[in-house]
């Protein structure tokens, strides 16, 4: 019983530890990448559709993107929600492609991410204390019902703090990974 409880929480914690690495992912540093737009939603036909599953993406400088729409109805629709995003971008239409060029991060702009990827590794945190609640919850409960020892109860918990620690050292890591990443001109 506790082994499956500790299962399923680190199952959540790896989980976190992704999402964080996805949430990093977004957040632009010097480069112009493909993950940059992957939270860009478009109005197609109606319904708010991913940029990633209506375009492909080319990389040709550092900071400069071109978006190849597979429909070329979609052109302006894309165009417009690549300008309403908060990437600051300024896309230009040529009626095939969309040419996204990225402006040079300034050092305020780039403080301003390292707060934004602080705080979405601290949420990332909290969700793994979440998780590590709930696990506790269900050992406590266990060895209270009688499914488990005392001292089960205690190794599961001690197990789950480990299991705990070493999710949130990942997340700290990445975390500084970004920020070097940020800060390096």
């Amino acid at each position: 019983m506790i082994d499956e409880t500790l299962l399923e929480a680190t199952q959540k914690m790896d989980k976190a530890v992704e999402a964080a690495k996805e949430d990093f992912a977004t957040i632009r540093t010097g480069r112009a990448n493909a993950s940059l737009f992957s939270k860009v939603m478009v109005n197609y036909y109606g319904a708010p559709t991913p940029l990633q599953q209506l375009a492909s993406f080319q990389n040709p400088e550092a900071r400069t993107l071109l978006i190849t729409p597979f429909d070329r109805a979609a052109l302006n629709d894309i165009e417009r929600a690549l300008r309403d995003s908060d990437l600051g971008a300024n896309p230009s239409n040529d009626g095939n492609i969309i040419r996204v060029v990225l402006p040079e991060l300034t050092e305020e702009r780039r403080k301003e991410y390292v707060k934004l990827v602080k705080t979405k590794a601290e949420d990332a945190k909290i969700a793994i204390r979440n998780i590590r609640r709930k696990a506790k919850d269900g050992i406590d409960k266990s060895v209270k019902d009688g499914d488990a020892g005392e001292d089960e109860g205690a190794r599961g918990e001690k197990e789950l703090d480990l299991r705990t620690k070493s999710h949130t050292d990942i997340i700290d890591e990445l975390l500084k990974r970004k920020e070097t990443e940020l800060l390096e001109v």
